[in-house]
Order: structure tokens, then C-alpha cells, then sequence
């Protein structure tokens, strides 16, 4: 499919982004309306079956939910079938790459209390709930998140970190090191060695 046609639809919802993108099958791609989305330089997006052969079984969406919420795509960044879902923020570092059918959500989706939830349901306006817990996702330059790998609200990794494929990913991670399981801990500091 042409890239070109999806790059057009981007455009319509304000989706800016830099020279040499490249769009393999059908993306999501959509920026609310007051919200910021912006993808770097030589960014790859693959989201066809075959684009990956880690088995991708969904295609690549990015999408900013609510008003303010920002999406920040570094240059030089891969992505694969994965989902990046914003109410806050979510800011990803050039030369990072984000593995086959990854979730990246800085909210809950739904709030945890019943009564929140049900006023939730009720109102016909919920993208922009302030009753949806969220809070910004920070991840730098130079990490890899192995497949399957889901990255939850609040998480910060240093650059040239590593996740392991299946990780569940939250809290806060120095640089270079290898975080793996769920939930997810560092199990291998790259600059010392094995812990």
C-alpha cells in the first residue's frame, strides 16, 4: 500500500513528522484534536504480517486520546506492529527500537473505582476524562523492547536500555540495562556485567 496516502490523512489531523518516513502496510496514525504528535527522521513503521517476521498479529497504531496529550518520536526510531497510546505523554529516543506487537499505554483505560468508571461510561465526552489515571512514559535513546513487551503509565528507562520480549514494564530504570519478566527488573547491568 502507498505510504503516501496514509502520510495524507496525517497531515489532516496535524501529525508532524520529518523526512524519510517510511510506512510498511496500514498504520494508525491520529492526533486529537489540541494534542501534539511528532515522528522524527528516518522512522520505519511496519505494520503488514510480513513487514516482521516475529509474527506481527496487529497493525502499528499511535494515537493521542485527549486534548495536551503529546507523542514525541525520536529519529532514527522502528516500530513494529506495536501500540503507542497517549492521554499524557509519551517520548521515545532517536535510535530506539520498539519490537513486534509492543504496548506502550501511559493510562489505565478506565479508571479503578466503580463509581468512576460507571460516571465514565455515562459521559459521552470520556477521551478527555480526567478520570482515567495517566501519567508520562519516558524512554531514551538508544534502548530495544523485545516483542510482546508492555510498557505501563509512569515508566522511565535510561538510554541503551534493553526489555526483554513478554516484559511488563513499570517504574523507573537507570540506563544500560537489561529489564526483564513481570513485572519486569533489571537482570543484567550492561556497563558491570550479570547481576
Amino acid at each position: 500500500m502507498n505510504s503516501n496516502w496514509f502520510k495524507l490523512i496525517m497531515k489532516l489531523t496535524k501529525v508532524e513528522y520529518g523526512k524519510n518516513l517510511l510506512l510498511k502496510g496500514m498504520p494508525v496514525i491520529f492526533n486529537k484534536s489540541g494534542a501534539r504528535l511528532k515522528i522524527g527522521e528516518n522512522v520505519t513503521v511496519k505494520s503488514s504480517f510480513l513487514s516482521n517476521l516475529v509474527g506481527l498479529y496487529s497493525r502499528t497504531i499511535i494515537v493521542t486520546r485527549a486534548s495536551g496529550a503529546v507523542i514525541e518520536i525520536g529519529d532514527n526510531v522502528g516500530i513494529s506492529g506495536a501500540t503507542i497510546y497517549a492521554r499524557k505523554g509519551i517520548y521515545i529516543g532517536e535510535n530506539s527500537c520498539i519490537g513486534g506487537n509492543c504496548k506502550i499505554l501511559d493510562n489505565d483505560f478506565h479508571p479503578l473505582e466503580v463509581e468512576a468508571r460507571n460516571r465514565l461510561l455515562r459521559d459521552a465526552n470520556g477521551g478527555d476524562s480526567d478520570l482515567v489515571p495517566a501519567k508520562e512514559i519516558r524512554i531514551g535513546k538508544n534502548c530495544f523492547i523485545g516483542c510482546n513487551a508492555i510498557i505501563l503509565k509512569g515508566t522511565v528507562l535510561g538510554d541503551g536500555c534493553v526489555v526483554g520480549a513478554g516484559a511488563v514494564v513499570s517504574g523507573r530504570f537507570e540506563g544500560n540495562c537489561v529489564i526483564a519478566g513481570n513485572p519486569a527488573r533489571v537482570i543484567r547491568d550492561l556497563k558491570e556485567g550479570i547481576l
